[in-house]
């Protein structure tokens, strides 16, 4: 059994759509961000970054595994899915997931920082961080006009990584009519019934749906 914390988050999402892709028994920890529940003491020892999600694998010893793509390459090697057993394939993998989280998560949550909740819009940081997102969709629709998935043939969890980003790509005020491409991507991902359990994880009162949008300028990584 796996003890999953989390909330209403692209990041959160990837943790619950990968256990639900792998068939892992999880039980659902909801924290509510607008109420800092992930700053907690108890929350930091598990994840002293103080962010989510995290997950607990009471099948290894109560082993404590944060940061998103951390948690999908660890339940990635723990199954045996979604990542190929060839050094070649592995590689491209990671890359892509490393891509994720290096530019488009990065990229993206200040996207919607600047654009979505700060008082004052500084048009320089909202042009900036669009811009960036932007070309970073570029390079994702190029790399989807040869390969179905991000890593070629194969559904992984660098699509995992990616998909719950570019599912909300208008609250960060990103137009993608034109990238078509990664629009057929998008399709054939948010078709998967594990991505759209996965995506309904947790499901919060109205109230807290809104708490954890003031609560994601936390998650810029």
């Amino acid at each position: 059994m796996i003890d999953l914390y989390t909330s209403t988050t692209p990041n959160g999402r990837k943790a619950s759509i990968m256990l639900e892709e792998t068939g892992l028994s999880y039980n659902v920890n909801h924290l509510k961000l607008g109420k800092m529940e992930q700053k907690e003491d108890w929350y930091m020892e598990l994840n002293p970054n103080g962010r989510i999600p995290t997950i607990v694998d009471h099948d290894n010893d109560d082993f404590a595994v944060f940061e998103s793509g951390a948690i999908l390459n660890y339940l990635a090697e723990k199954t045996g899915q979604f990542i190929p057993s060839d050094l070649k394939g592995r590689s491209t993998v990671i890359q892509w997931l490393m891509f994720q989280k290096a530019g488009i998560g990065p990229m993206q949550g200040q996207a919607n920082v600047f654009f979505r909740y700060t008082d004052e819009k500084i048009e320089y940081a909202i042009n900036r961080y669009q811009k960036e997102t932007r070309r970073l969709y570029e390079v994702l629709n190029k790399r989807l006009k040869d390969n179905e998935y991000l890593a070629g043939d194969s559904y992984s969890i660098a699509d995992i990584a990616t998909y719950p980003w570019i599912h909300v790509h208008d609250w960060a005020g990103i137009n993608i009519d034109d990238l078509d491409s990664l629009k057929r991507w998008i399709e054939t991902v948010g078709d998967r019934p594990a991505v759209k359990r996965g995506m309904d994880v947790p499901r919060p009162p109205v109230m807290d749906e809104k708490a954890a949008e003031r609560g994601a300028q936390l998650l810029i990584k």
